[in-house]
């Protein structure tokens, strides 16, 4: 079911990455059971990773969690979201979400 492991990291004002808290991506998937059914094949699995569905389009990924973390104030203005698709070994690279 959860084919596609993911990075989710926090970019600051000066460009610098932050493995945004597993507690901030489990508030993003906890509200997505019940209030979006399109994100319901997601299973945050630490700080900075989460699993994802083929189903889950991940274009509209990205500015669905980033609105989210900004509502709950886990963002600042300056900062940004950026979401990393984490291929297999045998592609053995990560490939950045539009």
């Amino acid at each position: 079911m959860f084919v596609r492991r993911l990075s989710i990291q926090r970019v600051d004002v000066e460009g610098a990455q932050h493995a945004c808290p597993l507690r901030w991506i489990d508030s993003f998937a906890m509200r997505n059971f019940t209030n979006d059914a399109v994100f319901d094949d997601t299973l945050p699995i630490a700080d900075g990773l989460l699993e994802a569905g083929s189903r889950v389009p991940l274009d509209r990924l990205q500015p669905a969690m980033e609105d989210w973390f900004r509502r709950k104030g886990y963002l600042k203005p300056d900062e940004q979201l950026e979401i990393t698709e984490i291929l297999s070994r045998g592609a053995g690279a990560t490939r950045d979400l539009p």
